[in-house]
């Protein structure tokens, strides 16, 4: 699909994005570098990495990528300060990396929340904590210009609740909470807006199969109020219009981009049904007797 933005909309800025070689990552890559970034990718899979990058330097975008596991500090100081090496400056940075998997609260062991956690909420402050010294260059302050961004990938399982996703829905929580509470701080501090992006059910991602039954897959469909799946490229859209000048004066929010799923609820009578219980209804509350319950008729 054509983008809706100009073509130069991120020209000149760095990007680094964990998780960024795969799913929703790659297209937020993608689009970035369509729109004038040099992008950087870490991920903890070699062969990931060496693909998407050639991908992405088939498009004439500046690409790297580096292997790094966002749990270990180390490893996300070293990514970051490769980065900034290779590119000179970052500008950017996007937090993708998230573990996902379907169980029940009862079978889940603590190690296993605990994985999800340290990669989903720890491993997202981490990069956060190490990329800072290279995105505040950009503002000095309140009333400054030019500060970096902070994009976390989030959900809206935790809106709620989720069937057999406690471990992911505790992890977006935090997730969301880091989210405002950084945005505040380094928004004040440097002027560096942290936002978030909270996808729903991607229609053309790994993940939806490995998450949703295709048979739920097609309900899913007549539960959201647009009647049809996200794909990639609306997220990344999303991320684009957050990471432009257009969203230069949104800080601390986490933008829901599912079609409006999360508020939605399945539908038990139909409008024409609802119309003659309603009038039904109303006419038994008016032949009522003064002070009797309608119930008791």
């Amino acid at each position: 699909m054509e983008s809706p933005f100009k073509a130069d909309a991120l020209k000149g800025k760095v990007a680094l994005l964990t998780g960024g070689g795969s799913g929703i990552g790659f297209e937020i890559s993608t689009q970035f570098g369509k729109h004038g970034a040099s992008v950087a990718i870490m991920g903890r899979r070699k062969n990931v990495l060496d693909d998407a990058v050639s991908a992405l330097q088939s498009l004439g975008i500046p690409a790297v990528g580096f292997e790094g596991d966002v749990r270990k500090q180390e490893d996300a100081k070293r990514v970051v300060e490769a980065t900034v090496k290779h590119f000179g400056k970052l500008d950017i940075l996007v937090n993708g990396a998230a573990g996902n998997f379907l169980v029940s609260a009862e079978d889940l062991s603590p190690n296993g929340f605990k994985t999800v956690m340290d990669i989903d909420s720890v491993g997202t402050f981490t990069m956060c904590h190490e990329a800072l010294a290279y995105l505040k260059k950009g503002g000095q302050g309140r009333g400054s210009s030019g500060g970096g961004l902070i994009l976390n990938i989030s959900a809206t399982l935790h809106y709620t609740a989720a069937w057999y996703q406690i471990h992911v829905s505790a992890a977006k929580a935090a997730v969301d909470a880091l989210t405002r509470n950084l945005a505040l701080e380094w928004g004040t501090d440097y002027d560096i807006r942290v936002n978030g992006i909270a996808p729903g059910p991607i229609g053309d991602t790994p993940g939806i199969s490995k998450l949703v039954p295709k048979e739920i897959n097609s309900k899913t469909r007549d539960y959201t109020p647009l009647y049809k799946l996200g794909t990639k490229w609306d997220l990344a859209m999303a991320a684009l219009y957050l990471a432009s000048d257009a969203g230069k004066y949104i800080n601390g929010s986490t933008l829901p981009v599912d079609g409006g799923l999360w508020l939605s609820k399945p539908r038990h009578m139909a409008k024409d049904e609802v119309k003659q219980f309603s009038r039904t209804a109303e006419k038994r509350s008016r032949a009522a007797p003064s002070g009797v319950p309608t119930s008791k008729l």
